[in-house]
C-alpha cells in the first residue's frame, strides 16, 4: 500500500512515513493510491466482528510496513472497555461505540465514550500507541503540532501524555471553546504538553498549523508532525465505525443507509467517504453544517469560497466554527479523478484568500459520491435538544443536534440513517441548560475540572512567534 498526495509532486510513501509525516511536502494531503475494495464475502465476516477485530480487519488493508502481529497488538491495547468506558446507553460495557434506536430507521451512533467524551478519542488513542510504537522501533522523536476548535486538542493531549519520544504544541483559539473543554486542555500539566491560545479564530490557528508544516526545513530540523486530521492516522481510525454502525442497523451487506455527519475539518464525513470507496453500502453522506454553512452552499451550488476569520461566527456549537475544511481537499482530489493539477490550481485560489467554482460537469458528479448538505441555526439546536430530551429522555449536545436537524431534513423512511453524536452533553452546559432547564450530568473524575490551575500561554496570531515558541521548549 502506497500513498500519494492530493497535489501530486510528492514522493510515494508508506503508511508509517505518512503517519509521522502529517502534511505532504508539495502541501497536500495523503490518500491511498488506490482503495482498497471489501467483497461481500469479506463484509460478511466482518458482520459479526468485535470493534478490536473490526479495526484489525480494515487497518490491515492500509497498512503493510508494520508487521501484523505488531499491529493485532496495537489495536488490542487501544480499544479497551476501560478506556472507552464512559458508556451513557447503559448498553454491553465492551460496545465501542454503541447504537441507540430513536425511532424506526432512526439511529444515534455513540462515539464519545472515550476519555475526554468525543469522538475524536477514538481516533486518538489509536495514534497515541502506533505514534510511540513507530517512533521507538526507529529510535525518532516528534514534537507534534497541531490546532483545536474544542475537541481536537484534549483528545490528542489525553493520547499523548506521558508517551515516549513525544511533546504537544496544540494551538486554540482564545476564548472561543466551551469552559469545560478549556480547562480539559489547559489543566494538564505533563511536562510534554504545550497549550497555546492563539488570539484569532480556528482556521488563524490552522492556517499556522499549515504554514510550520511547509517550512520544511524548520519541519525536518525540529521534527514537527500533526494529528490534526490533516494525519492520516486519523482518518483510517475514523473509518471502523462506519462499518461498526452499518453492521448495527442491518441485516444483510446489500441494505444501503444513510449517515449524517456534523461537520467541521470535514475529517469525520471524510472517513465515511473513503468507507464509501472501499464498499461498505452507503446511500448518503449528510453534510451537516452550522452557521458557518460554507460547505452546505458548496454541496448545494458547487461554489467553495471560505470565509474570513472576521467573517467566522462564533456558535453554539464551537467545534463546527471552521470556515476552511481541511479535509475538504481529499474529497475535492477524488470528486475531480485524482487530477492533481486541477486540484492545485484550484487550491492555489483557496490558499490565496479566494474561491473556486466547479464546472457543470463536476458538480454534477457529487451525486455519484452521495453528498448531500443542510445547515443549522442556534434555535434548531435548542428546539431538538429540548425535544429530544422530553421524547427519549437523552440528552444530545449542541454539534449532534446539528447532525440531527440535518438527519431529519434528509431522512427516507425506507432507509436507516445514522446520526453520528460528536460530544457529550456536558461539554456544553450552557446550552443544554438553555435548552432542557437541566445541567447533564458529568463523569465523577471530571467534575469541578473548570477550578483546576491553569497552564497555557496566550500569543498573538503570528506563525513567528510559535516557531520561537516551539524552539525554545524542545
Amino acid at each position: 500500500m502506497k500513498y500519494i498526495s492530493t497535489r501530486g509532486k510528492s514522493p510515494e510513501l508508506s503508511f508509517c512515513d505518512v503517519l509521522l509525516g502529517g502534511l505532504a511536502p508539495d502541501g497536500g494531503l495523503y490518500l491511498p493510491k488506490k482503495y482498497p475494495k471489501f467483497t461481500e464475502n469479506e463484509l460478511g465476516l466482518m458482520r459479526s466482528m468485535s470493534y478490536q477485530d473490526l479495526a484489525f480487519k480494515i487497518f490491515e488493508k492500509f497498512i503493510d510496513d508494520i508487521p501484523l502481529k505488531d499491529l493485532k497488538e496495537i489495536v488490542g491495547k487501544t480499544y479497551t472497555p476501560e478506556m472507552f468506558g464512559y458508556n451513557r446507553t447503559n448498553q454491553n460495557p465492551n460496545d465501542i461505540t454503541p447504537t441507540l434506536k430513536l425511532d424506526d430507521n432512526f439511529h444515534l451512533l455513540s462515539l464519545s465514550n472515550g476519555p475526554t467524551l468525543a469522538f475524536k478519542d477514538i481516533a486518538m488513542q489509536f495514534l497515541g500507541h502506533i505514534f510511540e510504537y513507530v517512533l521507538t522501533k526507529n529510535n525518532k522523536t516528534l514534537n507534534i503540532l497541531g490546532a483545536t476548535s474544542g475537541d481536537t486538542g484534549p483528545a490528542a493531549e489525553y493520547a499523548m501524555k506521558g508517551k515516549k519520544g513525544i511533546n504537544v504544541f496544540m494551538l486554540s483559539p482564545y476564548g472561543t471553546m466551551s469552559s469545560f473543554q478549556a480547562a480539559q486542555m489547559f489543566s494538564l500539566h505533563d511536562d510534554n504538553i504545550y497549550n497555546i491560545a492563539v488570539k484569532g479564530v480556528f482556521d488563524d490557528c490552522q492556517d499556522i498549523v499549515k504554514a510550520v508544516s511547509n517550512d520544511l526545513h524548520f519541519k525536518a530540523e525540529n521534527k514537527i508532525g500533526a494529528v490534526n486530521s490533516i494525519n492520516w492516522g486519523r482518518i483510517l481510525a475514523q473509518i471502523v465505525y462506519y462499518f461498526k454502525g452499518y453492521f448495527d442497523v442491518t441485516t444483510d451487506n446489500k441494505a444501503l443507509v444513510d449517515f449524517a455527519v456534523p461537520t467541521g475539518n470535514f475529517g469525520n464525513i471524510c472517513a465515511g467517504h473513503i468507507a464509501r470507496m472501499t464498499g461498505l453500502p452507503i446511500r448518503n453522506l449528510v453534510v451537516a453544517t452550522n452557521e458557518n454553512n460554507v460547505l452546505d452552499e458548496f454541496f448545494k451550488t458547487g461554489n467553495y469560497q471560505p470565509r474570513s476569520s472576521a467573517a467566522t461566527i462564533q456558535t453554539s456549537s464551537p467545534s463546527m466554527d471552521i470556515s476552511k475544511a481541511s479535509n475538504f481537499e481529499r474529497f475535492i482530489f477524488d470528486l475531480l479523478g485524482r487530477d492533481s493539477g486541477r486540484l492545485s490550481g484550484y487550491w492555489k485560489e483557496i490558499d490565496q484568500g479566494g474561491s473556486f467554482k466547479l464546472s457543470e460537469e463536476e458538480f454534477d458528479r457529487i451525486s455519484d459520491f452521495g453528498f448531500i448538505s443542510s445547515s443549522s441555526q442556534h434555535i434548531n439546536r435548542i428546539k431538538l435538544i429540548s425535544n429530544y430530551f422530553e421524547q427519549f429522555g437523552i440528552m444530545i449536545d449542541t454539534h449532534t443536534a446539528d447532525g440531527v436537524k440535518a438527519a431529519l431534513d434528509h431522512i427516507d423512511k425506507n432507509t436507516p440513517m445514522i446520526v453520528l453524536e460528536t460530544a457529550l452533553p456536558i461539554k456544553f452546559e450552557k446550552s443544554i441548560l438553555e435548552a432542557t432547564g437541566k445541567k447533564p450530568k458529568r463523569p465523577n473524575a471530571l467534575k469541578d475540572i473548570e477550578l483546576l490551575d491553569k497552564k497555557l500561554e496566550v500569543l498573538d496570531n503570528d506563525v513567528d512567534l510559535i516557531r520561537s515558541f516551539i524552539r525554545e521548549n524542545i
